[in-house]
């Protein structure tokens, strides 16, 4: 069994979430997930909740995360850290790429 997974880049393998939002899992292994979101401009991902934390960092672009309620002005270099079950949701101020962490693994982004 192999200790360890890379992955190498592709423009191929992502998944409509909503209109305007796409995601991508890049990697993952036993305890962690990465994915990829691109967001387009004026689009709104909806507020959900899901067991995982996640720990993101926005590549590009500028969002609003909401969080319990509050409101967070996101730009280009900011991160965060949602625990798992707190409501969370994001409205997409400029076309935006962000990465995500997600512990346990979100089983139902890997696709096999």
């Amino acid at each position: 069994m192999s200790t360890y997974k890379v992955e190498k880049t592709s423009k191929d393998g992502y998944i409509k979430v909503f209109d305007g939002i796409e995601r991508k899992t890049l990697v993952y292994g036993d305890n962690t997930l990465l994915t990829e979101f691109k967001l387009e401009k004026g689009k709104i991902l909806p507020a959900h909740s899901h067991p995982e934390e996640q720990t993101g960092y926005l590549v590009s672009g500028h969002i609003i995360l909401i969080i319990n309620g509050e409101r967070h002005e996101m730009k280009a270099g900011d991160s965060w850290a949602i625990h798992g079950e707190a409501e969370h949701g994001a409205e997409t101020i400029e076309d935006s790429v962000a990465v995500e962490i997600f512990s346990p693994v979100r089983a139902s982004y890997i696709l096999e």
